[in-house]
Formats: structure tokens, sequence, C-alpha cells
């Protein structure tokens, strides 16, 4: 992956541009309330529902504190089964492979299923570097593509787009009819790919889960796009990073439980696509399979003790529809492929933290998103711990002598001095009286506290310090 395509640093100015646009604004508040309550309302028909989260941790762990040799047993299987299996270290290999796949075979157009890892390493730059188009055939990247934008969500792409920004752009783009009527707009849509499905030579997919031990990819969706995309075409290329792997076939009744209900509040999607190997004869299905297993920044992750953790993610995006920081500011803002609580820490963790050092800033720390997790991971504690390796690794200059480690310092020696400290907060709260408005200061004119105030308000100190109430509370 090459850094000029990654702007993750520029969350700043990202999320000032999205809080400028009261439409956009609304787009994310409805489509998150949306999906958080069908998420609540399909958990609470589950019996057991946190045992089942317990469960997937643990499988989740078991298989990452042996990853080596499950890889090795999944990429066994596929071979036995007909498939071929290859190795990408890196984001530019796992383009090489699949664009060398598809030039050995003389393929001109792809159909692509939707793939947070074909995002993640540019595929589609690299195919059309190659004068091979890709055609992507999930309905809100097909949007997104048409659009020439990048996918604000990981399971729905085009969440800050209305139906009336569909319409439009299907109107320039497809000469459609303008209609904001949703099965209106998914049979255009349709009109427009299913031709694409016939003649494409090659369909390249994600996968969900891979089985270690039957070599299986498991697939799961909405649209039936992905059965299109892996069975009509004549190649099969699956990208799989290495974290998605499961041992058993026995295990996948818990995450399937799971995945819907976390994401988009379902029973459990559309359509669950269980592909072993090629077509056999008298099947449908590809004449070959290719799989290829992707690296990229993962195996780093695996070697922190801490950071692994961040593997287990089953990629349900439950942690984006409840995070007050993602659903304010939108995708976009966090500069790459993946955002929200768990784009703040894939992004720095693939890509180095000085590729993405204000992401891990870019949090409450409410732990919403530990809360809605279905595998418990601990995303707040995982971005204190990236926090203090920003701190370490690229810190940042200060602007003056009144750096937030001046700050912190003479705040730490204020509380070692309680009666200066005593006397400093009744001189701010006498002082206060030019600032403060109904109880809060929306303005401080002196650098740094107003930077504080350029983006939200601060509260007033209170008439009477705690410690005098509680000198009287314990006279009284």
């Amino acid at each position: 992956m090459s850094d000029t395509g990654v702007h993750s640093n520029d969350i700043h100015a990202g999320a000032t541009q999205t809080l400028g646009d009261a439409r956009l604004v609304e787009a994310y508040r409805a489509s998150t309330t949306r999906l958080l309550e069908h998420r609540a309302e399909a958990i609470a028909e589950v019996p057991g529902f946190e045992r089942l989260r317990d469960r997937a941790r643990e499988v989740k762990r078991e298989t990452i504190e042996h990853l080596d040799y499950y890889i090795a047993q999944f990429a066994d299987n596929v071979t036995r089964n007909g498939g071929r299996v290859y190795w990408a270290s890196t984001a530019e290999e796992a383009c090489d492979t699949v664009v060398n796949i598809a030039c050995r075979a003389g393929v001109r157009e792809v159909v692509k299923a939707k793939s947070m890892l074909g995002e993640e390493i540019d595929l589609n730059q690299a195919l059309e570097a190659a004068g091979i188009r890709p055609i992507e055939t999930d309905l809100g990247e097909f949007i997104i593509q048409l659009a020439g934008d990048r996918p604000a969500h990981i399971v729905a792409p085009a969440i800050h787009m209305t139906r009336k920004d569909v319409s439009e752009l299907f109107v320039a783009r497809l000469g459609a009819e303008p209609t904001v009527v949703p099965e209106e707009l998914t049979a255009i849509a349709r009109r427009a790919l299913r031709e694409n499905f016939q003649k494409a030579g090659m369909g390249v997919s994600g996968a969900n889960f891979a089985v270690a031990d039957t070599g299986t990819l498991v697939l799961v969706e909405n649209e039936g796009n992905i059965r299109m995309c892996t069975t009509v075409p004549r190649l099969h290329v699956a990208l799989v990073g290495i974290e998605k792997l499961v041992p058993r076939l026995a295990d996948l009744g818990v995450f399937l439980r799971l995945l819907g209900r976390s994401g988009t509040g379902q029973t459990l999607t559309t359509y669950t696509s269980f592909l072993t190997g090629p077509r056999r004869p008298g099947e449908d299905g590809p004449e070959e399979l290719h799989v290829v297993m992707v690296d990229n920044g993962r195996t780093a992750a695996l070697a922190d003790a801490k950071m692994r953790e961040m593997l287990y993610c089953i990629r349900c995006g439950a942690c984006l529809n409840t995070c007050p920081v993602y659903r304010k500011i939108g995708g976009h803002a966090y500069g790459w492929a993946y955002s929200g609580p768990i784009g703040a820490l894939v992004t720095p963790t693939l890509l180095g933290i000085r590729q993405a050092r204000e992401l891990p800033f870019a949090s409450s720390l409410c732990g919403a998103c530990r809360e809605v997790c279905p595998v418990r991971i601990n995303i707040p504690d995982l971005l204190l711990h990236l926090r203090g390796q920003a701190q370490t690794q690229a810190p940042v200059k200060a602007a003056s002598l009144l750096s937030e480690r001046h700050l912190f310092g003479l705040w730490a020696w204020a509380m070692r001095h309680p009666r200066l400290y005593t006397l400093g907060s009744r001189m701010a709260r006498w002082g206060q009286f030019l600032l403060a408005r109904r109880g809060w200061i929306r303005k401080i004119p002196m650098y740094p506290a107003s930077q504080w105030t350029l983006g939200r308000d601060f509260p007033a100190l209170a008439p009477k310090a705690f410690r005098d109430r509680w000198k009287q509370l314990r006279r009284e």
C-alpha cells in the first residue's frame, strides 16, 4: 500500500468538512441509528447472546495464538480440494498476484464482490494500470465506483449517500430515469451489472471466514452478487487476510449467529456461501480457484502481544455504528479504507504509527465500541496502547513553551501542593466571570487553552470547590 493514498493524519480537517455539511451529518446519524436499533432487536431474540460472544472470542484467541498451524492446514486443504494458494507479504505482492493470474488467462474484465481487503491493497487501481477493467458488483460498492469515491463504512460503503444522491448519480452515469424508490434503484443497478457477470473472465471476492480443517471459504451477503462473481466466471480469485481463519467448520455456527445481528441487525444474512475448491463434474462454479493469502502488516500485529487482539475482528461494523465520533465525522475523515474505532486500530498497526498518528486520539474512550463488539475486543485499551506508541515513536513538536508536557507537569506540581492548588482554583473562579455564560465558557482567548474551545465548550468552574463543600458536609 502506497503512503500517497493515505490521509489519516488529516482527520481533523476531514472531520471539520463533514461537520460543515448538515445533509451529510444527518445521513450518518440516521443510518447508524437505524443499524443500532436493528442490532438491539436482533440480539434480544437470542438467549445466551453474551455466552456466544465469549465463545467467539475464545475461538479467535485460539486461532491467532496458533495462526501458523491453521494457515498451513488451510493451505493444504485448499490444494487438496483442487485450488491453488499464493502468499503475499505486501499489498503490492497481492495485487501483482491477482494481475498475473488475470493476464495469464487473457482476462480483460473482472467482476468484484465486496472486499475490504481489496480496498486496503488498492486492487482496482492495480487492475486498471494493467489494462483490466474492474467492475464492483455489490450495490454499495457499485455506487461508490460510479461516484469515484471511497467506502464510508465497513459494511455499508455508501452510507453517506441519500437515495436522491444515488438517483442523480444513476441519471448522470447510466442514463436512468430519476427515481428515489429503493426497489427501482436496485433494478437499475441489476440491469447494468447483469451483462458484466456473463462476459467477465474472472471473479474476485474476499472471504468472511476461511475454515482450516476443510479448506472452505465462507462468504455472507444480502444481494446474491457474490454468488454470481464466484460461480459464473471461469476463474475465481479469493483475497483472504490471514486473520480470517477459523479452526473448524463446527465453529462457524457461533460466528454466523453473531455477524449478521451485530452488523445489520439480521438474524442471518440472505445468502451464506460455502466454497470448497473449484467445480467438480456435474457442478456449477469456476474451473479454477486461486486463493491469495495476504499479510500486509498482520504479522507485525501478531508480534505485538498487546495489538494481536485487533486480529480477532470479524468486520461487522458495529463499533462504527455506536461510536459517537464516527457517527459525527463519518468514514472518509479517517483517511483510509478502515474507519471508526476498528479503523483507528487497524490503520496505525498495518501502516505504522507515523502514517496514522492522529487516529488513536480520535476517540472519547467511552467504551461503547467494546460493549457492542461481538468478540469483545477491548478497543479503548488498545487505543491507549497506540497513544503511548505515538508519544514515543512520533512525538509532536511543541508549538510553544506551554506544550502539553509542560502543562501536565505544572498540573502535577500543583496537585502536590494543596494550598497553592486551592489558591489557584479560587483565583480561576474569580477570574472566569469575564468568560463564563450560563455555566459554560465558549471561548478562551489564550493559547493553548484556546485550542480547546475551537471545537467544544468548556464547563465553567463550580461556584464552590469540592473541598469547601466537603468541609461543610462534615461540619453538618
